[in-house]
């Protein structure tokens, strides 16, 4: 027969409210555990990322224009005007081909130059004929005022002598006083009239001297019109004029010039480009072309080789965030350098000796604070270190404070582990 024993029953819920709570603050406690708990390291592949050891030495600081072209020197550039109002007939020479100084690109045609021309030697001969029969007038008249001041010399120089012989008769006492003063008189008047006849010629002739510089003026004047013509009419014959290579057509103001586009004076037909002479105009973000300087040495990569430089122009406008940069090129261009030709460029802006550098990280500007990782000495893991930068190169970047030399750190973007303080290397 059983019996009840109430008291058991009751002591053994008891233990099992105790239970229940022990097991309640338990896993409190360890949830409260788990929430203090720092989360695990990510893992990060080693072969992924990209780092490098911070050395000390010199280094080249440099700037890079990555987006350059090949343009033309200015004075490379041969550009060839219309001297006329005229019209293209013919386009012998298409852009992009080499031509010689003496090479015909193309044919003008001005109908009126023609008659211009024709009418300008016109005028030439019958000026050239004018300063003849000027000429022969003047001659002949100069010829009769010779032939009159000879007749009076010859008078003069009859009484004169005459004059001479009555005084030695007058002295021998042969003649009277009378005569030998008509004879002095009569020499006297014809050596006055004698004067004025020389006085005469060279006013004549002086005045000759001046009608027919007046008369060849005319026929200068007329000569000039005949080779301004000529030259107009040769140029109808558009030639390169130097030894280069044909750049596109000028547009005009009907669009680009083709045969039957009527061209007005002084608009540009063509224009010619000499190869050997082209520079690079780099464009360089306006962040980093304030340190740029006048002749400042330069590569410029063309992609089929490396061409030594010097910086030549800074332009001092900002377009869309860069500037550019024009370097001569002090190299010979290698094979198939033209016009257009995308390069690359570095310029390189000072010498900075026993520096502490490492390679410029993926992120991050010069003269700032970069939060970079640093390896640990295993290489298994790196760390979030605060790392002070100074200058920066193409390739380098000065370290000022937060890392010494022969410190491992990743250049990578690590922007995805901005969270964590800490990875670990596989």
């Amino acid at each position: 027969m059983d019996i009840a024993r109430p008291d058991i029953k009751q002591k053994k819920r008891r233990q099992l409210f105790i239970w229940a709570g022990v097991a309640v603050v338990v896993l409190v406690a360890a949830g409260f555990g788990v929430s203090r708990l720092k989360p695990a390291a990510p893992t990060v592949d080693a072969s992924a990322i990209w780092p490098d050891t911070v050395k000390r030495g010199n280094i080249v600081r440099q700037v890079r224009g990555s987006t350059g072209t090949l343009v033309p020197r200015e004075d490379s550039i041969q550009l060839i005007p219309a001297l006329t109002d005229v019209t293209v007939v013919r386009i012998r020479v298409l852009p992009g081909a080499k031509v010689t100084p003496d090479t015909i690109l193309m044919d003008l045609s001005d109908p009126e130059l023609q008659q211009k021309l024709l009418n300008a030697k016109l005028a030439q001969q019958q000026a050239e004929a004018d300063y003849k029969a000027l000429q022969s007038q003047l001659q002949s008249t100069l010829m009769d005022k010779k032939i009159v001041a000879a007749q009076v010399n010859a008078d003069y120089t009859t009484n004169d002598l005459q004059a001479k012989i009555d005084k030695q008769l007058l002295d021998l006492g042969v003649i009277a006083g009378t005569q030998y003063n008509k004879s002095k008189n009569t020499a006297e008047q014809f050596k006055a009239q004698h004067q004025l006849s020389l006085e005469q010629l060279d006013v004549n002739e002086n005045n000759i001297k001046v009608q027919l510089a007046s008369s060849q003026s005319k026929i200068d004047q007329a000569k000039t019109l005949v080779d301004l013509y000529e030259k107009q009419t040769a140029a109808l014959q558009v030639r390169a004029g130097i030894a280069g290579q044909v750049a596109a057509l000028p547009v005009g103001a009907n669009g680009p010039i083709q045969v039957g586009t009527h061209v007005p004076a002084g608009t540009p037909v063509a224009e010619v480009i000499q190869l050997d002479k082209l520079k690079a105009a780099l464009q360089i973000a306006e962040t980093q072309a304030h340190d740029i300087q006048i002749g400042q040495p330069a590569s410029i990569d063309t992609h089929n080789g490396i061409v030594p430089g010097h910086v030549s122009r800074i332009d001092p406008s900002v377009l869309n965030g860069t500037r550019t940069v024009d370097v001569q090129l002090d190299g010979a261009l290698p094979a198939g350098a033209v016009p257009g030709l995308s390069v690359d460029g570095v310029i390189d802006l000072e010498h900075l000796n026993d520096v502490l550098y490492v390679g410029r990280p993926a992120l991050g500007n010069e003269n700032s604070t970069l939060s970079l990782f640093k390896e640990d000495p295993d290489h298994k893991g790196a760390v979030r270190v605060p790392v002070k930068v100074g200058k920066a190169s193409v390739q380098y970047i000065t370290v000022l404070d937060g890392l010494k030399e022969g410190d491992t750190v990743i250049l990578s973007d690590m922007s995805r582990y901005d969270g964590v303080d800490r990875i670990r290397l596989e």
